[in-house]
């Protein structure tokens, strides 16, 4: 069935309407916390002033914290936050299908990471929405020459949907380009006549498109062409309401991800929704707290009802005629109004405190904050780390990254950008898994080193008198796991052939030296043995 434009203008405005509660609440949100995006419901010109609102920097700085502290935990720059494996064990251990599956990752990483694709600065664009406005938007497309192309789109430009299952699947995008930037990127024949005369005239004239990505229900999977793909992509111009591109996308290209989500609710919720009562009140007491302190530098003076102080000069080295009486008694008093400003700038305190804690500021110092602890503390911290925080993080790795590194890997497949597969896994259809090595996984996993830290220091004082104990234990298997709980890398540790191969030797080199040691002894008592059997014969 043919798309028109106005059906599509009718369910975005649909999809609007249910979402203006939200844009009025961003609004305020955005600006107190993060005031460059703050024109949701409010639009402003390029280049205004957008801090009115703003007299404490605590909750702007908190959310720079949390975004900076996701990435560290989720997708730390410089790192392999993530490997990819065969969905069966047994392709694992294939050694060709080990090896594309690294050198898949090695691909995905570098073009990732590469200065044209600009993935590092739009995720962190992306966390910082997460934690204003509950939800970040990341488009995923492919870039010139084959590579990756990212970009974090602003939540007012996006209206979501969601499928049966509760994924977004669905989003539609409004956006401006001038006349020119219009007819540069699309060719004139798909351009209505008041566009192309724009265009002419006044080529920097702004028009407003509509860009609309959702699943296809009407297609041939058999054939290949862009009008036949899995997700429909649309871009009409709003006025007048003309199609000016229809085609489509083998993946849904935008990683929607959402902090929290309330039952009903389509978008999602973040920390600055929990503490915005804290903010509001912070920035007031703030406003409070300036008044009393300027009160108590220059207090109001009370003046004496004479008309020689009527003109009375605070200016410095200025003659204060009158401001004695005549047995040099002070006549000028500054107000004294009893205040306690301690009081209000404790609760201060704890007003940022309860922001900190909202954005998990507080949280990511764990570690921080007590640095001289034992390798058993160390691991025990990082194991309640990766418990508190899974719940508030991990749901990223399902909703936005693992659908962002399967549209990564298949435009890389697409391009050319991947090695051949090996036969193994064109076999098994190239099914795999993603395993998440970022500090948040290795966190959740320090469970194990944790009860091989306390197991052992249970353990340790019995050994003395009972050390057959220790056989219990397989000390290999033991430092596979503590190595993987601490991070380190794969490549510094040894495959299980490898160090078999190495103990093995190791043992050879062992025994030949204990030959060549005993060697003399051994030649001169066959020697003595040879001269008795000699004089025996004789």
């Amino acid at each position: 069935m043919a798309v028109t434009a106005q059906a599509l203008i009718a369910r975005h405005d649909i999809l609007a309407a249910e979402r203006e509660n939200w844009e009025s609440l961003w609004q305020e949100i955005a600006e107190r916390v993060l005031p460059r995006q703050a024109d949701f419901s409010i639009r402003r010109s390029p280049g205004t002033k957008r801090t009115e609102k703003i007299l404490d920097a605590t909750a702007p700085l908190a959310l720079e914290r949390f975004a900076a502290a996701m990435e560290a935990m989720l997708t730390p720059r410089g790192a392999r936050w993530h490997r990819l494996q065969a969905n069966d064990d047994s392709l694992n251990r294939n050694p060709s299908v080990r090896r594309w599956y690294d050198q898949a990752a090695d691909t995905l990483f570098r073009e990732r990471y590469s200065p044209s694709a600009n993935y590092a600065s739009q995720q962190h664009e992306v966390y910082m929405s997460l934690g204003a406005f509950g939800t970040g938007v990341l488009n995923v497309e492919e870039g010139l020459g084959g590579g990756l192309s990212y970009r974090a789109l602003h939540l007012g430009e996006c209206l979501i949907a969601e499928n049966h299952q509760g994924r977004v699947d669905t989003l539609f995008r409004n956006f401006e380009m001038t006349a020119r930037q219009a007819r540069q990127r699309w060719q004139d024949s798909h351009l209505p006549e008041s566009l192309l005369r724009s265009a002419e005239m006044d080529p920097d004239r702004r028009f407003t498109f509509l860009h609309a990505v959702y699943p296809r229900e009407e297609r041939d999977p058999k054939r290949q062409d862009k009008l036949h793909m899995p997700f429909a992509s649309v871009v009409l111009l709003r006025e007048p309401q003309h199609i000016v591109s229809e085609g489509g996308f083998e993946e849904f290209p935008f990683m929607v991800s959402r902090y929290v989500t309330a039952p009903r609710e389509t978008y999602g919720r973040s920390p600055a929704m929990l503490a915005l009562p804290d903010i509001k009140m912070l920035n007031e007491m703030e406003k409070t707290n300036a008044r009393a302190a300027h009160r108590l530098v220059d207090p109001p003076l009370l003046l004496h009802d004479d008309n020689l102080l009527s003109r009375f000069s605070l200016r410095p080295g200025a003659l204060k005629l009158g401001g004695v009486d005549g047995q040099g008694r002070q006549l000028v008093h500054p107000l004294t109004t009893g205040s306690q400003p301690q009081f209000s700038l404790q609760m201060t305190e704890q007003k940022r405190g309860v922001i900190n804690d909202a954005f998990l500021v507080t949280l990511f110092q764990i570690l921080v904050d007590a640095p001289r602890m034992t390798a058993t503390e160390v691991l025990q911290r990082a194991q309640e780390k990766g418990a508190l925080l899974g719940p508030a993080v991990g749901r990223q790795q399902s909703e936005a990254l693992g659908p962002m590194i399967e549209r990564e890997l298949a435009i890389l497949q697409r391009t050319g950008k991947l090695p051949p597969l090996p036969p193994a896994l064109i076999e098994a259809q190239g099914e795999y898994r993603i395993e998440y090595d970022g500090p948040l996984s290795r966190a959740q996993r320090a469970e194990e080193g944790v009860a091989i830290a306390r197991t052992a220091e249970a353990l340790l004082p019995m050994v003395q008198f009972a050390p057959d104990i220790m056989d219990n234990f397989d000390g290999d298997e033991i430092s596979r796991v503590i190595a993987e709980a601490n991070g380190v890398s794969a490549k510094v540790i040894r495959s299980v052939e490898s160090r078999e191969s190495l103990r093995a030797q190791r043992k050879q080199a062992t025994e030949l030296q204990e030959v060549v040691t005993a060697a003399p002894g051994t030649a001169s008592a066959l020697e003595k043995i040879s001269r008795l059997q000699g004089g025996s014969n004789a």
